[in-house]
Order: C-alpha cells, then structure tokens, then sequence
C-alpha cells in the first residue's frame, strides 16, 4: 500500500508541476500587464496637459472658450505660430537667444562652480567641513522671497540693473547643486582618489580629471534642473529688466497676453509650446542619465 500510495503521489506532482508552472507564468504575466496599463494611463495623464495646450494653440481665437470644448481643434490653424514671429508686442527670436543666453552661461557656470565645492566638501579633509556643509544646506531652507530686498539691493550696489548680469550671477551657484553632486563624489571608491595621490595627482587633477569624468550622470541632471530654472526664471527678469531688447521669454509670453489679457489666446499657447520644445528636447535626450544619477545619489550619505 505504501509503495502505491508513493507512486501516487510522484503522479500526481508530476501532473501537478507543470499546472503550477503555468499558473506562475500567466500571473506574472498578469501582474506585468497591470504595470503597463498603470504606467501607460499615468503617462496619459501626465501628457493631456501637453497635448491639449497644443491642440488649443491651433485653434481660432474665439474658439478657446467653447464650452462644452473639443479636445480636437476644428480647423488647424498654423497662422498662430507664424503670428508670434511676427508679433508686432514681442521679438521671439530675440528674447529667445536672450533666455537661452543667460541659460547656458548659468548652466555652464553652477556645474563648475558647484562639482568644485562638492568635490571639496566630499574628499577633502578641513576643520568644520560638516558644520559649514550643514549651514549651507540650511540655506535651502530660506524661502526666496525672504532675500528679495538684499537681493536687490546687491545687484543695483553693482550697477546691474537692467542687464543680463543680474539674473546669471545669483544662479552661478546653488546649494541643491552641491548636495546632489556631493553624493555623487562620496559613492565612488575612496581607493581611486588615494591612488592618483600616490601617482603625484594634485587635487585639481584629481577631481577634473579622475573623479569629475565619473559623475557625469550627477552632471548632467544638475545641468538639466539648471537649464530648466533658467529657462523658466520670471520674478527676477520681472524685477531687474527694463529694456525690451533684453526681455526673455517668460516676459515674452506676458507682453503677448496684451494689456489685461486682450492678447489672442491661441498666439499665446503657441508660444509657450515653442517655449517648451528646448527643454523637452534636453530633457528627453538626457533622461536616462537623470534616473541614474538620482539612484546614485542616494548610495551614500
């Protein structure tokens, strides 16, 4: 009886192991095809904005506010873009070289400025480096309209008022910057930096070129944020520029709207969707390097 019994039971796994193999296969197929139909509705979500900011930037003016609205514009009107070209309120192509200007230059220089710090706060050994890192962290703490007036105050000191001068040297440095690419420098080995020192490496080399090539990814993320925050930058351009030769877009965008809001809204959606295709594109390009250097970023404190 025992020896049936065993032979039973070898039967029945063996009819049972492929049953169950089958099912493990299908709930995790099961369980990846809820992932993407969640991943796919909340890139759906994340998109609408987009895509209706396009779809009403082609429509007529007046058919901005139908309501109910059509998500889809009932004529595509292109003339909208070839309208903010030829805007008689603004000089696209002029504030356009003006923002990005001053969005390079103040990318270029926060990812100097800030690897150079990082890299001291983070290999090299001084009296009070964790105390000075926190208060510079607590800086981040301060909200920016608590520093408005001495803002202002140093920047017309410095005769910068009404130049581009006014919105690049306050962002040449960040406290976010140097925090994000600390991390970078203290997830790498401390092996590589004590073997450039034993080759007869002085600190610059070593962190320009041994350590600096390593964090590229924390780099260019940095570079991303940067760009975008310059791009976008309103209130300062708002508060220190005056001529209109050297507007940027954001103050494009509001001279478009025209005196209390007259502005055709259709024009005005236009621009802000030529407006956004720089940063959409940077950030596309470089997304994979943004997801890196935020994983990394959190490898070591």
């Amino acid at each position: 009886m025992s020896s049936l019994s065993g032979a039973e039971t070898k039967l029945r796994g063996g009819r049972a192991g492929p049953a169950i193999g089958v099912m493990t296969r299908l709930s995790r197929r099961l369980g990846k095809g809820i992932i993407y139909v969640f991943l796919i509705t909340m890139a759906f979500v994340e998109l609408m904005p987009m895509m209706w900011l396009f779809s009403t930037s082609l429509r007529l003016p007046k058919a901005s506010f139908d309501l109910p609205p059509d998500f889809f514009p009932t004529s595509f009107r292109w003339q909208n873009y070839q309208a903010v070209f030829t805007s008689e309120r603004i000089n696209y192509p002029l504030f356009f070289l003006n923002s990005l200007r001053i969005a390079v230059v103040v990318t270029v220089g926060q990812l100097f400025t800030c690897s150079m710090a990082a890299f001291a706060y983070a290999r090299m050994r001084f009296r009070g480096n964790g105390t000075i890192f926190f208060l510079f962290l607590a800086s981040m703490m301060i909200p920016g309209t608590a520093v408005v007036l001495p803002y202002f105050i140093i920047v017309k000191f410095l005769g910068l008022t009404d130049t581009h001068w006014a919105l690049i040297l306050p962002g040449l440095t960040s406290a976010f910057g140097v925090f994000l690419l600390r991390q970078h420098f203290m997830a790498l080995p401390a092996d590589l930096m004590d073997a450039a020192k034993i080759d007869g490496a002085s600190f610059f080399k070593i962190y320009w070129s041994i350590l600096l090539p390593t964090v590229a990814p924390g780099l260019a993320s940095l570079g991303i944020f940067t760009f975008l925050a310059s791009w976008n930058e309103y209130y300062a351009a708002s508060l220190f520029l005056r001529s209109w030769d050297k507007y940027t877009l954001p103050l494009a965008l509001t001279l478009l709207a025209g005196y209390m809001g007259t502005g055709s809204i259709a024009e005005i959606l236009a621009s802000v969707f030529l407006s956004i295709l720089p940063v959409l594109a940077v950030f596309l390009l470089a997304q994979n390097f943004v997801i890196e250097s935020m994983s990394r970023s959190g490898m070591k404190g």
